[in-house]
């Protein structure tokens, strides 16, 4: 369907938003709320923040139906989550640049309440009773560190006050969903101590038909539970503990061969969303975090904050990776990743001089159990990795409002990563370790009180690693890989702080890349045999017509391409890095009447992406239309809602080196309803 026929059905859904404010047309003007975030963990007005953000309420979570961490990118311009058909296995790509799965690395890094998700591996958080999403583009090296180096998207859960509050959600939906929500909090101790419980079960029948058993291959179905407790001693002392379970009890995998993955193993043509897998399939993983955060005001402008977090995902699968009747690759894993940190940070806030310094740790231990049967001797496999680690670093930055309207922001990170690499069935043992600085450096200038211009240069990286696989010595680890960004941005607000129109320009070198070096024609492996660069920018608009009738859109460009980059399969000079949308968008219209009704439409759309270094495999530009539409009381809604109404299919057809196609989800229709207390 044409892009502007989707177009019109976003709008033509919100018309009532348009007609009937219209007859009753009334002189208030509705001001766009202050938006607070803590994107240089500090808390700043985002209109003051000199770096492309989006920021997402509790209100605008729930109005746009943002159930998960994938979800959230269709909102943000120039970010693209990649499921890779295995649930809890996304990889985010910003700005066109994206971690190979593999590397155990992401390019975007994730942070629940502090707590670091830096690889793709359980890349995933269910978003219950969550006050504010932040999503950071550009390099976030100086203040986050590795594994930052195209952006961070940031998730902080309400926290537990004086107010007794709580809210239970039941929907109902295609394919037989099922999913029920609740979440609790309030005093234990009035200004003392306060709690908060919130869960979550889903189910969903799947949509990929297996033949051989008569059953659908790709069922789901997730527990999912978080609690809080919050002590407050004094006024001066904050103490918060989260703790979080996440329960995967899923079947396959969204994905089948390609004709080129049939044809390799000898089998017929694939069809459309059926497999014929004779293995049952199934994805037991859990994933358990704890956090605890302390923070002590020395007084109102100077706070010392601690955040102490502890992460394992255990990965439990079992995967039949030829999906036919036969048994080839019948693949199951028993792996655990554990990540344990620390972070120390002094901070203080002045109108004359903003400035914090911190100190950071980690421990990863990541134990990766796989094991491969089949009825070919040649293809049977057994792994046993172990891969242990410390990271190091010490970093600040400094704010210096000058002349009445500039403000000159520097920073710097120091950070040391050492990693040991055990391959416990060839019983070899190899170490690396990488250290990088990252500094960044930004001017500002308050042109009035409604208008801000920034320019900035930044730095950020990703982690090396190993080559679990390289029989050549010289192939088992890689460096790191660098980003430099050179961004200039304007953030806006008009019509009485009624619309609000942010934009950003940037510029961006890689050196070191990670790509995937054909040694031999039959052998590749993780290298940094490229350089790449990129331009590109993005747009944020949002919008109060008047009262109750709110626009959003975005948009987001990259165009991103090897500069240099060849080995032994060919010379890839000029094309464009996989993973990299060309460009992505949204435009939405939501009405919110004071007599209860609700109506808003969103139009999400995708750029052509590649997915291989060749540019010979490639997803085509798509757009997608969601819908909801209900009736609110202050104590309870019922809404109805349709996400890709239109049933459009977008799969990434050509992953993993031609073989597999990844399936788009079809489109869903189903009924909320929410009560409050």
């Amino acid at each position: 369907m044409k892009i502007y026929y989707k177009m019109m059905a976003v709008f033509l859904i919100v018309i009532v938003g348009f007609v009937l404010p219209a007859m009753a047309i009334q002189n208030d003007e509705t001001a766009l709320d202050t938006i607070t975030v803590t994107a240089q963990k500090q808390e700043e007005n985002v209109q003051d923040v000199p770096l492309s953000i989006s920021v997402f309420s509790e209100q605008g979570i729930e109005d746009r139906m943002i159930d998960s961490v994938v979800e959230i990118a269709d909102f943000v311009p120039n970010l693209t989550i990649f499921e890779n058909g295995a649930t809890g296995m996304n990889s985010p790509s910003t700005r066109g640049i994206h971690a190979f799965v593999e590397s155990m690395t992401v390019s975007t890094g994730l942070f629940i309440d502090g707590i670091p998700v830096l690889s793709a591996s359980g890349f995933e958080d269910t978003l219950i009773d969550i006050e504010q999403i932040e999503v950071l583009r550009g390099p976030q090296g100086t203040l986050y560190g590795k594994n930052t180096e195209a952006g961070v998207i940031n998730i902080i859960t309400q926290q537990p006050n004086n107010i007794f509050r709580g809210q239970v959600s039941g929907e109902l939906g295609e394919d037989e969903k099922r999913q029920l929500t609740f979440n609790l909090s309030g005093p234990i101790m009035e200004d003392k101590l306060f709690f908060g419980v919130s869960g979550k079960y889903y189910e969903k029948e799947g949509f990929i038909d297996n033949t051989f058993t008569g059953k659908p291959e790709n069922d789901r179905s997730q527990w999912y539970g978080k609690g809080q407790l919050r002590w407050t001693p004094t006024d001066k002392f904050d103490i918060s503990l989260f703790l979080s379970r996440l329960e995967y009890d899923d079947a396959g995998n969204n994905m089948n061969l390609t004709e080129d993955g049939k044809a390799m193993f000898g089998l017929p043509a694939p069809e459309y969303r059926s497999v014929a897998s004779d293995f049952e399939a199934a994805n037991d993983s859990v994933l358990n975090m704890q956090n605890l955060k302390v923070t002590y005001n020395f007084s109102d402008t100077l706070k010392l904050t601690s955040i102490s977090s502890n992460r394992v995902y255990d990965d439990k699968r079992k995967s039949d990776w030829d999906l036919s009747p036969y048994k080839l690759m019948h693949n199951q894993v028993d792996s655990q990743y554990s990540k344990l940190s620390q972070e120390l940070r002094l901070a203080s806030s002045t109108d004359q001089l903003k400035w914090l310094v911190g100190v950071y740790y980690d421990r990863d231990d990541n134990d990766v159990h796989t094991q491969q049967d089949s009825m070919v001797p040649s293809m049977i496999t057994a792994n046993d990795r172990e891969f242990e680690g410390d990271a190091y670093a010490v970093f600040g930055q400094i704010s210096y409002p000058f002349m009445d309207r500039f403000r000159l922001t520097a920073g710097l990170r120091y950070e040391n990563q050492d990693m040991e690499f055990t391959n416990n069935v060839a019983s070899t043992q190899y170490k690396s370790s990488w250290d990088e600085v990252s500094p960044k450096v930004a001017l500002d200038c308050q042109f009035s009180s409604n208008a801000m211009l920034y320019i900035s240069v930044s730095k950020g990286y990703r982690s090396g690693g190993f080559n679990t696989y390289a029989t050549d010595s010289q192939y088992v680890s890689y460096d790191e890989e660098k980003l430099w960004s050179y961004e200039t941005g304007l953030k806006t607000t008009w019509l009485d702080q009624r619309l609000i129109v942010n934009g950003a320009l940037f510029y961006m070198e890689i050196e070191n890349m990670h790509v995937s070096e054909a040694v031999t024609p039959m052998e590749a492996y993780l290298t940094n045999a490229g350089e790449a660069s990129a331009i590109g920018g993005e747009i944020d608009i949002t919008a109060n017509l008047f009262k109750g009738l709110s626009l959003v859109a975005g948009f987001g460009y990259t165009n991103i391409e090897f500069d240099k980059f060849s080995d032994a399969a060919g010379d890839y000079e000029g094309n464009k890095n996989p993973y990299a949308p060309e460009y992505t968008f949204n435009v939405g219209a939501q009405y919110r009447s004071t007599m209860g009704l609700y109506v808003r439409g969103d139009l999400i759309g995708c750029g052509k992406v590649y997915f291989d270094k060749e540019n010979e495999f490639s997803r085509d530009p798509y757009e997608i239309v969601n819908v909801k539409i209900g009736y609110e009381e202050e104590s309870w809604d019922v809404y109805l809602y349709g996400k890709n109404i239109f049933d459009e299919e977008y799969d990434d057809d050509g992953i993993f080196g031609g073989l597999y196609t990844v399936y788009s989800a079809p489109r869903e229709i189903g009924a909320k309803l929410t009560y409050r207390f």
